[in-house]
């Protein structure tokens, strides 16, 4: 369920009061924890490290990121690959097709 339009966007109290502290232009990157808070239109132009869970991931705020959450740009869960059969069928086929194929020669010299 979304926050009530009444009630105006969530963001971190803290995170605010420290990009008040920033003076525009400074490159300091200010580490959250705050993945729930909405991005504001004053957070334009700084870079955040965004915790994961395990490390923090630096983003550079930019207008098309208004509106959204900062831990939609911080994933929690890396993405292997789908397993089973099919896949090692296919990964087998791959790898016999590229070794079949010849390498391609460099032209001979005269």
């Amino acid at each position: 369920m979304s926050r009530s339009s009444k009630k105006g966007p969530y963001v971190d109290p803290k995170l605010l009061k420290k990009i008040a502290k920033m003076k525009p232009g400074t490159k300091t990157v200010i580490k959250t924890w705050s993945r729930a808070s909405e991005v504001a239109p004053e957070m334009v132009g700084h870079t955040f490290a965004i915790h994961n869970g395990k490390n923090f991931i630096e983003i550079i705020i930019k207008e098309e990121m208004i509106g959204r959450r900062l831990g939609e740009f911080a994933p929690t869960r890396r993405f292997t690959k789908h397993g089973g059969k099919m896949q090692r069928e296919l990964e087998a086929s791959q790898a016999a097709g590229a070794a079949a194929a010849p390498a391609p020669s460099a032209p001979a010299k005269k």
